[in-house]
């Protein structure tokens, strides 16, 4: 006698509280630069736990059956903090959290999520938190793993800390090998422009005659729309030439940073 079950007798009986709880959130890592500065969006928590300390965006995946993905509630969560759906985005998982202990609630795997955005609006408070805001990221103090250092006034609550610190040394090594620096500026842009993103994120200065070489160097990474600015730099002079991002997908060569073998410098 055949004792085999089918696979729809199998999940008419299969009980899953037989196994301990455990729940999925997305955390965004969205970064942008504003006046020249690499930007952050956090967000004040105005419920427990940690009431009142500043978090990255995020929350718990709908549980509903099909009510959404991973992806989808990334950008629900960034929608909600900024008050519109996102443009012109860059989005990518960075990595997956599941230390015990790490929210106090219950045993919580997060997904992070990793946004490079041109621009986006001022942010606004979402239903559980008592604000947002673009926070510079030099001044959150972030240490070597993952912490902040003391006397840090932004405490960041959960482990976001360290998710923060991994996406943002994802940007920069990004920027070395993919032509993702275009993410942080319109669809047209100067050189100039595209340096300023590589002095923001990496928070060296770089070369910019040397710069200026090796992004034209590289195929596929720029390539010119035939006009140029309707004014000179700041100081006068010649108005510089515009270019969109080519069709390259990876750098080859890289642009390394500064302390790495032919860095840009």
């Amino acid at each position: 006698m055949d004792d085999a079950v089918s696979e729809e007798e199998f999940l008419a009986g299969y009980d899953p509280r037989s196994f301990g709880p455990i729940a999925v959130t997305v955390d965004v890592v969205t970064l942008t630069i504003r006046d020249d500065v690499l930007d952050v969006l956090l967000v004040q928590r105005g419920v427990p736990p940690y009431e009142g300390q500043w978090a990255l965006p995020g929350g718990f995946v709908r549980a509903e059956a099909d009510a959404e993905d991973l992806d989808q509630a990334a950008i629900r969560e960034l929608a909600e903090e900024t008050g519109e759906h996102p443009g012109r985005i860059h989005l990518e998982q960075l990595a997956s959290y599941g230390a015990p202990g790490r929210d106090p609630r219950m045993r919580v795997i997060s997904v992070a999520y990793l946004v490079f955005a041109p621009e986006l609006p001022e942010p606004r408070a979402g239903s559980d938190a008592r604000a947002a805001a673009w926070v510079p990221v030099a001044s959150l103090g972030l240490a070597e793993g993952g912490g902040q250092r003391p006397g840090t006034a932004r405490k960041l609550a959960f482990d976001h800390a360290r998710i923060l610190a991994d996406g943002l040394e994802r940007a920069r090594a990004k920027l070395e090998y993919t032509p993702l620096a275009s993410a942080f500026v319109g669809e047209e842009f100067t050189i100039s422009e595209l340096r300023a993103v590589y002095e923001t994120v990496w928070g060296e200065r770089l070369h910019a005659g040397n710069f200026h070489r090796k992004v034209l160097s590289v195929p596929g990474f720029v390539e010119g729309t035939g006009e140029h600015t309707e004014t000179g730099g700041p100081k006068g002079g010649p108005r510089a030439r515009l270019y969109r991002r080519g069709d390259a997908r990876l750098l080859h060569p890289a642009l390394l940073r500064p302390g790495h073998e032919d860095a840009v410098r």
